[in-house]
C-alpha cells in the first residue's frame, strides 16, 4: 500500500511541475535577458517562455525580438508574450498583435516599438503620433537589420 501512495505523490509532482505557463513579470525587479535592465516599463516589456517551462522576461518588445532572433529559437517557445501599449500590464500573444513604429511613443531601448492587440487601436494610434504598423513577420525582418 506504502508503494501505490508513493507512486501517486510521484506522478502528482510530475504532472504539477510539467506545467508550463507564463510567469507574472515583477516591474522594477527582474531584468531583461536580452540587455540585463530592469523591466520598469508595462506598457513595452515583454515575455517569452519555453515549452520546458523556462520563462523569460525582456525590457521591450525589440528586446525580445533581437533574442528571437539571434538564437533562432522561436520553435522552442510555449509562449511569446508582449505588452499591449493600450492596456498597460496585460500580455498578449506577440503573433498576432500589431505593431507600431512612432518616434513620438519612446520605448526603452529605442525602436519606439508598440505592440497593440487591436489592428484598429493601433491604427488611431499610429493616427494619432505617425508611424508605421507592422505584423509579427514585418517587425521580426524590420529588426533583423
Amino acid at each position: 500500500m506504502k508503494k501505490f501512495i508513493l507512486l501517486g505523490i510521484i506522478i502528482f509532482f510530475s504532472i504539477i511541475s510539467c506545467n508550463v505557463k507564463p510567469k507574472e513579470i515583477k516591474y522594477g525587479h527582474d531584468h531583461c535577458y536580452n540587455c540585463d535592465m530592469t523591466v520598469v516599463d508595462n506598457t513595452h516589456a515583454a515575455e517569452y517562455v519555453t515549452k520546458k517551462g523556462r520563462s523569460y522576461p525582456f525590457d521591450s518588445v525589440e528586446c525580445l525580438i533581437w533574442k528571437l532572433n539571434k538564437d533562432n529559437n522561436e520553435d522552442n517557445m510555449a509562449y511569446i508574450l508582449v505588452a499591449d501599449y493600450a492596456n498597460p500590464g496585460n500580455l498578449i500573444n506577440a503573433t498576432s498583435a500589431t505593431y507600431l513604429i512612432s518616434e513620438k511613443i519612446k520605448s526603452p531601448m529605442g525602436a519606439n516599438l508598440s505592440a497593440f492587440s487591436s489592428k484598429k487601436t493601433a491604427q488611431k494610434t499610429a493616427d494619432e503620433t505617425g508611424g508605421k504598423l507592422y505584423n509579427w513577420n514585418q517587425i521580426k525582418a524590420k529588426l533583423s537589420k
